[in-house]
């Protein structure tokens, strides 16, 4: 088990907020990888594929119309990215490939000249390029071992950007900071350290998700951000306590608090076990084999289990680690959370995984 316990301490501004449109923008596209040794799109169970191929090949003069063509080094793929903020024309960014159709692998392949759409349909960027995959697919008459996902790769650099998103970021009077855990007193602790920086009045707390700052005529809006991202202030945490059951991980809040509660924590073990014999019937008797059945059951308490009384003073932190270091296993700490909370002596928001 690993115990995280989460101090409070100063956070840059640029940690807690995200500015209002600066943000990215998705982008898909649909595409063919050419070049596979083999491991291609079965033509006859995936005909999308041969469409895009007769139409791609058609635009570059080739005429395959009559033609009954069954190739098996193409896949069918779609392409995947995020158009960062402020992305300029030309700029290159990374795309993801994933196969749609039944291709089983796509290493080797060459990802052709596909446009890059946003939700409005205005193509934005054109990828191309070597896939690059990081999983690999072996297989022989009698075996095969696949490792990671080989019809999923990656081009990096491989789109680069035909369209900006239009965002007059420089003729704002003002913009909103979106914090990222919303929180009352985290936003008036944020209006506060910029209305000390930046002056009274030049921003206030809209609501907890929100601090709106306001610009003075002829100010640059950039120039005021990269001065304030860097303002530190203290946020306030909540009261949070994840647990992955998976991996056993706990990962606490500092501002968990426990109230006055008595803890017992037992262990009962049943076995029970079938051991059935055969009855035989006596020679030249007229009887047959019966089975008879032979049960055992055996209980096991363990050792007798003490009753803890935890008081206030005890922290959570406290607590776990006393149980850690007796012994209880993470399985055990969980169970004793939730039944913690389930007491209402636990005051904090449990988060299971």
């Amino acid at each position: 088990m690993i115990f995280s316990p989460v101090q409070a301490g100063e956070v840059r501004l640029k940690d807690l907020v995200t500015v209002e449109g600066v943000r990215g923008n998705d982008l898909i596209g649909y595409g063919l990888v050419v070049g596979l040794n083999g491991t291609g799109d079965t033509i006859r169970n995936s005909p999308y594929t041969e469409e895009a191929l007769a139409s791609l090949l058609q635009r570059l003069g080739v005429n395959v119309q009559d033609e009954n063509f069954r190739p098996d080094n193409v896949a069918a793929v779609l392409v995947t990215t995020s158009l960062p903020p402020f992305a300029r024309s030309g700029s290159q960014i990374d795309v993801t490939v994933a196969s749609i159709g039944d291709a089983t692998d796509l290493t080797g392949g060459m990802l052709v000249m596909t446009p890059m759409t946003a939700a409005n349909g205005d193509v934005y960027a054109v990828a191309q390029g070597p896939v690059l995959i990081s999983g690999f697919r072996a297989e022989g008459d009698a075996a095969s071992i696949t490792q990671g996902t080989p019809t999923t790769g990656t081009i990096s650099g491989g789109a680069r950007v035909e369209r900006e998103v239009d965002f007059a970021f420089g003729s704002l009077t003002s913009v909103d900071l979106a914090l990222k855990t919303p929180s009352f007193t985290t936003a008036s602790r944020i209006e506060d350290a910029l209305n000390a920086r930046l002056g009274p009045g030049a921003a206030l707390m809209t609501d907890p998700g929100t601090v709106r700052l306001r610009f003075d005529a002829g100010v640059n809006p950039a120039r005021v951000l990269s001065e304030i991202e860097t303002v530190s202030l203290v946020p306030d945490l909540p009261a949070r306590v994840v647990i992955d059951q998976r991996s056993g991980t706990i990962v606490l809040g500092n501002e968990v608090r426990l109230s006055a509660v008595a803890i017992a924590q037992g262990n009962l073990s049943i076995a029970i076990a079938e051991t059935p014999t055969a009855s035989q019937p006596g020679p030249f008797s007229e009887g047959r084999t019966a089975v008879l059945p032979r049960t055992s059951i055996s209980v096991d308490q363990g050792p007798t289990g003490n009753v803890a009384l935890v008081e206030d003073t005890v922290s959570l932190s406290d607590l776990v680690t006393a149980l850690n270091s007796l012994g209880v296993t993470p399985r055990e700490i969980i169970d004793i959370l939730k039944s913690m909370k389930a007491a209402g002596a636990l005051h904090a928001d449990l988060i299971l995984q």
